[in-house]
């Protein structure tokens, strides 16, 4: 069981956290052992309710990016009729990217997400995870540096992200997100790293992650929201609704701060809390 307000702290919690480089499924598995909430994190109807949130977050996405959507859409739609990708359109070209990205990670969870969760699923694991996803994040940040600060703003960010990324390098940014399976491990920071080694700038990186992450966490969610609607999910409903409906939100507000503040800003501060909290989560547990 899941109280209204254990849902309303771990919807916040999600929301924030899965589009932060911070791992929303680690914070899911270890904050109910640190408050001391019973809650089992392997259990199926904890699983619906997480999946509940997650699809807040997925259409939180699409409402912030629907302008980028229309023209990636119309884009993907002029190539199917051309039956060519123009190398100057830059809209079908980056659908096409988004296409190809989401593809490894789509497979790779379809098939491995249920052994990794239940294979990881536990707050100690989680907590170490924490800690080497900090230190991911270090190194992204190190894979790169630019010597020539490039114009912020979504159509120059689209531009670049067409023509510098190719299809082998999209897939590639797929397969390393895949990694985010393992609780501890973020999506958007295994992206973002992904990004940055592939030559990538912050703000294009974490651009391009925050527009892979709609299908793949929507089409995920959509997958297995039908168990939302079974017998054993009745009295926890209302609480997924609502931990959903908070999830929205922090990841709308959470989207909008990250879109300006990686136009300027680094992973570095992410790292920090990675290492730190996922080292003071570790301690906690092996004492407790």
């Amino acid at each position: 069981m899941v109280s209204v307000f254990q849902a309303i702290i771990i919807g916040l919690v999600q929301g924030l956290t899965e589009l932060f480089p911070i791992s929303s499924l680690g914070h899911s598995v270890i904050l109910p052992v640190l408050f001391g909430w019973h809650i089992d994190s392997n259990a199926s109807n904890y699983l619906t309710f997480l999946v509940a949130t997650h699809l807040a977050t997925a259409i939180a996405l699409l409402v912030f990016f629907w302008r980028d959507w229309v023209k990636i859409v119309k884009g993907l739609f002029r190539s199917l009729k051309a039956r060519y990708v123009d190398p100057d359109d830059t809209y079908a070209r980056l659908g096409w990217l988004l296409v190809v990205g989401t593809i490894p990670t789509g497979l790779l969870g379809l098939f491995l997400e249920a052994e990794l969760t239940k294979l990881f699923a536990s707050a100690k694991i989680a907590a170490a995870f924490l800690i080497v996803n900090g230190i991911i994040l270090f190194a992204a940040e190190k894979v790169h540096k630019f010597k020539k600060r490039e114009a912020p703003g979504e159509i120059q960010s689209d531009k670049r992200l067409s023509t510098k990324l190719n299809w082998k390098q999209s897939v590639g940014i797929g397969v390393i997100q895949s990694a985010a399976l393992i609780p501890g491990i973020s999506r958007s920071g295994a992206s973002m790293t992904g990004g940055r080694f592939f030559g990538l700038n912050n703000e294009d990186a974490a651009r391009f992650s925050f527009l892979l992450a709609t299908p793949i966490i929507g089409a995920a969610a959509l997958l297995k929201i039908p168990g939302m609607f079974t017998a054993s999910m009745s009295s926890m409903r209302v609480a997924a609704i609502i931990g959903a409906v908070f999830a929205g939100i922090a990841a709308y507000f959470s989207v909008k701060f990250l879109v300006k503040y990686f136009q300027t800003k680094t992973l570095y501060p992410f790292a920090a809390y990675c290492v730190i909290a996922g080292a003071i989560a570790s301690l906690y547990l092996l004492v407790r």
